[in-house]
């Protein structure tokens, strides 16, 4: 009896009585390997090397899951010895497990460090938008403002059309932009309105900070911080309204969602109607700064309204 699929396209169809050269086969047995749960919980007693890859790797991946980072790396870093150098995927998966596991330890400088590897050994759009990513979790547990801003703007340049990394972006610089308020005010009430003067001839003020580094931030910097929040509200905006039209169920939920925080987010800014109005149609000229590596129309703002309708 021949093997049904063993032919191709439409001989899988065909009559097999008209075809003379059919050649019965015998089926061969096949034992499926069976598993027991949690199986590579167990010692590795397997000498072949990917057998101990995957006891290592599914094991730490587990203890990951139940917060076991200790143990976790301890497994990764094992793994990561029995990885062959080609193997790119699962290298730079353990790698990128190994800086997690620090990150959640509290070592800013070995997960930093494991980062900037994976990023001189990125080969693509892919391998850099995942370790731009790790970077920004790190910078945002160890409270680095500066470093997650920087790492949102590369993160915009890879996917220019991306909302979810304007609006990301645009909160970072609202909570840089309240920062420095707070720390504004904090100074004000304990060493009252203390201004300086700079080698301009023009007055700023000396803030303390609460890392212990002393900041000077002139009223310029202020509203341009406050300008760039703006800015990118007003750009995830467009875009959340752009991609409505082509949306549906739980992902239209989604940018409803975004639709109604980034308005809240701009009336929270103190933003009026006519100054969004004016962002939006400077950002509508300025097309070759937003493009990046891409190319093609970006939507006008009331072209966007007409498709959310």
């Amino acid at each position: 009896m021949e093997i049904f699929g063993s032919g191709f396209d439409d001989s899988v169809f065909e009559d097999s009585s008209r075809n003379n050269n059919n050649v019965s086969v015998a089926l061969s047995s096949y034992d499926a390997k069976f598993c027991e749960p949690k199986w590579f919980c167990r010692d590795v007693t397997a000498q072949d090397e990917l057998e101990q890859q995957k006891h290592l790797k599914f094991r730490a991946d587990l203890s990951y899951r139940h917060q076991e980072y200790e143990k976790a790396l301890e497994d990764y870093s094992s793994c990561l010895a029995l990885v062959p150098k080609g193997n790119v995927t699962i290298r730079r998966d353990v790698l990128e497990s190994q800086a997690r596991c620090h990150l959640h330890l509290g070592h800013q400088d070995a997960s930093l460090e494991i980062a900037e590897t994976l990023r001189k050994e990125a080969t693509n759009t892919g391998h850099l938008t995942c370790t731009l990513n790790l970077l920004l979790a790190i910078h945002q547990r160890f409270g680095n403002m500066h470093g997650e801003i920087s790492v949102l703007q590369e993160l915009i340049c890879l996917h220019p059309y991306n909302p979810w990394c304007w609006q990301r972006l645009a909160q970072g610089y609202l909570n840089y932009f309240q920062s420095l308020s707070a720390c504004s005010r904090t100074t004000s009430r304990h060493h009252g309105d203390q201004l300086e003067t700079n080698g301009n001839g023009r007055k700023c003020m000396g803030l303390e900070c609460g890392h212990g580094t002393r900041v000077e931030e002139s009223q310029e910097q202020w509203e341009e911080v406050w300008l760039k929040a703006t800015m990118c509200f007003v750009r995830t905006r467009l875009l959340v309204r752009f991609l409505r039209s082509q949306q549906s169920s739980f992902v239209l939920q989604r940018s409803e969602r975004a639709q109604r925080e980034t308005d809240e987010a701009l009336q929270r800014l103190g933003a009026k109607e006519t100054a969004l109005h004016v962002i939006a149609e400077v950002r509508n000229q300025k097309r070759e700064w937003d493009r990046c590596d891409e190319r093609g129309p970006f939507p006008r703002e009331d072209e966007g309204r007409q498709s959310g309708r």
